[in-house]
């Protein structure tokens, strides 16, 4: 007779997986244009100082702070404006007392100068003459050398996941070329009997199989290279040989179904002959996802999660994203989005195991709810057509109607 579960809290069986992962990501050197949700492999120091040459933020007049001193709009002070700066070069003349320099955004401060005066609060007079009406102090309105990166500082550290914004930075810097970690190539391998294809006519008793498609996404997302491999049928020696055959031309291996306690259960064996230490963990306090198992065969990670649809992604969500990011090298994985909503019904939970609740944002007298969808773990357009799920933490029994939940994005 087969034995119950041993099951560990999410975090503690993630914890016990990531004990066993010790490889570094190899490197690979691509374009910065190429380069958003790329995990860096080495620290990034600034070569240059940015701006490296004092620089307006606005456009108005380069002056000599001290000679503003007590203009206003009734006396204001008059300078003499001896030219104007070009973009995009040096300008060709000093600024010396009771002087100015038109200066657009952006453009270099001339030597002497040391602020800018808002082109809205001055008039010119004559050809050569500005009044200005407001007063500024040393250093305002402009950039100094180095005042948003200095040369030598880091910009980024190794195992940072590349935003936008850290392209930007590295243009802004001249780097255009970057080491980044190698996407790690995930074997996909669907079990059981009832499962076909999804491009196959169905017999009665039988399924599609879903999970090679639905948990690719999610491998995708967390920058991963996910390498179906078609489907394994109930037998022990035809199940060992496609894991094993996977797992050695990829990263990392993962196993849908199979993976409950029942006399049809031969993910458990083939996992602990594929390489040492095998199975870590088998059992989950998550509903859906209990029976999901953690293991590690010669280095490389293998996760066998449930068949049902439901369970697997969340389970996936789980152990496969946070497992990619760690063979990525990333030092934090990113958050989901999330936002705090009154739920719609009760939502009972069992103390001792965090529950995935599958819930759509509705409209409710013009204010937005959450709306819990029930269904079984085996039906994937719970997900479908849900916007996220609550997350019921394994202290509680459970959410009341009108209380704020969290709710994770998808």
């Amino acid at each position: 007779m087969p034995e119950f579960f041993h099951v560990l809290p999410p975090d503690e069986a993630l914890t016990k997986l990531f004990e066993h992962l010790t490889s570094t990501p190899q490197s690979e050197t691509i374009h910065i244009a190429d380069a958003l949700d790329r995990v860096t492999t080495e620290s990034i120091r600034a070569s240059v100082s940015i701006p490296s040459f004092p620089r307006s933020t606005m456009d108005g007049y380069a002056v000599i702070a001290r000679d503003t001193f007590g203009a206003s709009q009734t006396l204001p002070a008059y300078l003499n404006v001896i030219g104007e700066v070009p973009m995009g070069a040096a300008p060709n003349f000093d600024l010396k007392p009771a002087q100015a320099a038109l200066v657009h955004t952006g453009g270099m401060i001339p030597n002497g100068a040391d602020a800018v005066v808002m082109i809205e609060v001055t008039q010119r007079t004559r050809e050569n003459e500005v009044e200005v009406m407001k007063a500024v102090a040393p250093n305002e309105n402009i950039l100094r050398i180095g005042d948003d990166i200095r040369e030598g500082d880091e910009v980024i550290s190794a195992g940072h996941i590349l935003r936008a914004q850290d392209l930007g930075g590295l243009a802004a810097l001249g780097i255009t070329q970057i080491k980044v970690a190698r996407k790690p190539r995930i074997a996909l391998l669907a079990t059981g009997d009832e499962v076909v294809a999804p491009e196959s006519e169905i017999s009665l008793g039988q399924i599609r199989d879903v999970n090679s498609y639905s948990v690719a996404g999610q491998i995708i997302r967390a920058g991963g290279i996910p390498v179906r491999c078609g489907i394994a049928p109930d037998q022990f020696d035809q199940l060992k040989s496609k894991a094993a055959q996977a797992l050695s031309e990829c990263e990392a291996l993962v196993l849908s179904a199979g993976s409950s306690v029942s006399v049809r259960d031969m993910t458990a064996d083939v996992i602990n002959q594929l390489g040492k230490p095998g199975m870590l963990v088998h059992g989950v306090a998550v509903k859906p996802g209990k029976p999901t198992i953690l293991a590690v065969a010669d280095g490389k990670p293998v996760i066998g999660l449930p068949g049902n649809p439901v369970s697997a992604m969340v389970c996936a969500d789980l152990f496969v994203v946070p497992m990619i990011y760690r063979l990525l090298g990333c030092k934090t994985a990113p958050t989901n989005r999330s936002v705090h909503l009154k739920v719609t019904h009760n939502i009972a939970s069992q103390a001792g195991r965090v529950d995935y609740v599958p819930v759509r944002i509705i409209k409710r007298s013009g204010e937005d709810w959450v709306e819990p969808i029930f269904g079984k773990s085996n039906q994937i357009f719970t997900l479908v057509f849900a916007n996220g799920m609550i997350i019921i933490e394994r202290d509680s029994n459970g959410v009341q109607t009108g209380e704020i939940v969290e709710i994770r994005l998808f």
